[in-house]
């Protein structure tokens, strides 16, 4: 049997403005990231945080290290409504983290 795939450790967040203006969306993402692992052996949620301070919703996942989370992102894009989702800039060794937000308005 071949050894686990190396886990790593990533963080998706929900912006203020995204969850107030989709209020249920904070319980649909929970639900959807804790299904995950079924298809998806090694994803797991280790922890949801509410942080206060900035109002954006927390889970840190360990997920095999060649799992693409933007594909997670892509998935999760089609149940919610219209959103903005990106990685944000960390520098090593800080662990990779995405973002979910309101779409931008282009400008006109």
């Amino acid at each position: 049997m071949d050894e686990q795939e190396p886990l790593q450790i990533v963080e998706l967040r929900i912006s203020y403005r995204y969850a107030t203006a989709h209020p249920w969306v904070v319980q649909a993402i929970g639900g959807f990231l804790s299904a995950y692992f079924m298809e998806y052996p090694g994803f797991r949620v280790q922890r949801y945080m509410d942080e206060l301070e900035s109002g954006t919703h927390l889970w840190i996942c360990e997920a095999p290290a060649g799992m693409k989370v933007l594909r997670l992102l892509k998935r999760l894009k089609e149940d919610i409504p219209p959103c903005h989702a990106q990685q944000i800039e960390t520098n090593p060794p800080a662990r990779p983290r995405y973002l979910i937000d309101c779409p931008t308005e282009p400008e006109g």
